[in-house]
């Protein structure tokens, strides 16, 4: 392992085949019960829904998009880079040789499963207002803001109660 790059990147893990969501889980489980959570952001197993006529019905099933592969968003230590590795039904990094190699950000846009950064022109304690879902129309107080989930929690008023509630940075609109 060369450097530590302190910036969470997407790698590709190589699993047998069918063992791609064992594998997610498995990860999963380690990560928390290692306390790793700050080393590992998300783990894929891109699917994408088919649509099947079969006997006149309509059957939509889920199919995964790169069978024997897995994503994950991570920083690379010595730790995590071992934890992944040495998960049942890895095999490796997609890469060469011991580095595992990121993937690029016009790479990850292709694959369409995380969008481009957004960019919010609101803080938190700015007022603003849903746009779209089952609360537009309402109006809030930004609480806090998740970039990495492209998330924001905001307070409305509901029922005459503060709610607490989180949104797509699309959902809302400054005011």
């Amino acid at each position: 392992m060369s450097q530590v790059d302190n910036e969470p990147k997407w790698y590709v893990v190589h699993t047998y085949s069918g063992y791609e969501n064992k594998v997610k889980t498995d990860l999963e489980k380690t990560i928390k019960n290692r306390e790793l959570e700050d080393f590992f952001f998300d783990i894929v197993v891109p699917m994408e829904e088919q649509i099947e006529i079969k006997d006149g019905k309509r059957k939509t099933n889920l199919k995964k998009v790169f069978p024997g592969y897995v994503l994950i968003k991570m920083i690379v230590t010595e730790e995590s880079w071992y934890i992944v590795r040495n998960t049942r039904g890895v095999t490796g990094f997609v890469g060469s040789g011991t580095e595992p190699i990121a993937l690029t950000p016009e790479e990850i846009r292709n694959m369409g499963f995380e969008q481009a950064v957004i960019e919010v022109d609101y803080d938190v304690n700015d007022s603003v207002k849903v746009i779209n879902g089952p609360l537009e129309g309402f109006v809030g107080v930004v609480q806090e803001i998740n970039k990495e989930k492209n998330k924001v929690k905001v307070v409305v008023s509901m029922f005459g109660r503060e709610t607490p509630v989180e949104l797509e940075f699309s959902q809302v609109e400054k005011i």
